[in-house]
């Protein structure tokens, strides 16, 4: 696994680092996906590597309005040529770290259906998201790919946004937030596992793989 000196708690002073770490591990397994793994299945059992190439790009669409000042929700997930996702990852981080480039934005107060607080503090929120996605993705396409110490120490002291049990409860008032009409559950409940068990294990088993699963 790749490791840094920092401490992953220097992310709640400032996360933007560690988004910066997650997109280059997301740009690694996304430059190894080919043509061919595009209809696999993922972990998600909603989606297949298309999806959720989609889905994950859609995530820094999401990241880059919130850093902007608009509507996170407003942004749409489209589908892109299958020779440009790596292309389009690359585009898409770089408007999500322009975004918040400015220091001040940090400070600034935002609010999600599931957290309110300054941006640093929802920022954070997205670290797990971004991770456990790209492990899907890694997953379905056969890659184990060098995780990044740091960044899933810092997806897992986030998790707590994400609630231990009734989770299709949460997510039904999470869309109703949203004025959604159809409520959609990306992560499953829990998954039992050791605590001695690797960080990467730990994380996508919090939030409902099994990292034993092979599509």
């Amino acid at each position: 696994m790749t490791t840094s000196t920092s401490s992953a708690t220097d992310h709640l002073k400032d996360p933007r680092p560690i988004l910066d770490r997650a997109i280059a591990t997301g740009g690694v397994v996304i430059s190894d996906i080919r043509p061919e793994h595009l209809t696999h299945p993922t972990p998600c059992t909603d989606m297949d590597v298309r999806a959720m190439l989609a889905h994950l790009i859609g995530v820094l669409g999401r990241i880059a309005a919130l850093g902007n000042g608009g509507d996170p929700f407003a942004v749409t997930e489209t589908t892109v040529s299958d020779d440009r996702w790596s292309d389009a990852w690359r585009e898409s981080g770089r408007l999500a770290v322009d975004a918040w480039s400015e220091d001040a934005v940090l400070e600034r107060p935002m609010a999600l259906p599931w957290i309110a607080g300054t941006g640093a503090q929802v920022l954070a929120t997205y670290f797990s998201e971004l991770t456990v996605h790209t492990w899907d993705l890694a997953t379905a396409t056969g890659q184990e790919p060098d995780w990044d110490d740091t960044v899933v120490a810092a997806a897992l002291e986030a998790r707590h946004f994400l609630p231990a049990e009734n989770r299709r409860a949460f997510y039904e008032e999470v869309s109703a937030a949203m004025g959604l009409d159809e409520v959609r559950v990306p992560f499953a409940e829990t998954v039992p596992i050791s605590d001695d068990a690797p960080a990467i294990d730990r994380l996508v088993a919090w939030n409902g793989r099994d990292p034993s699963h092979r599509p």
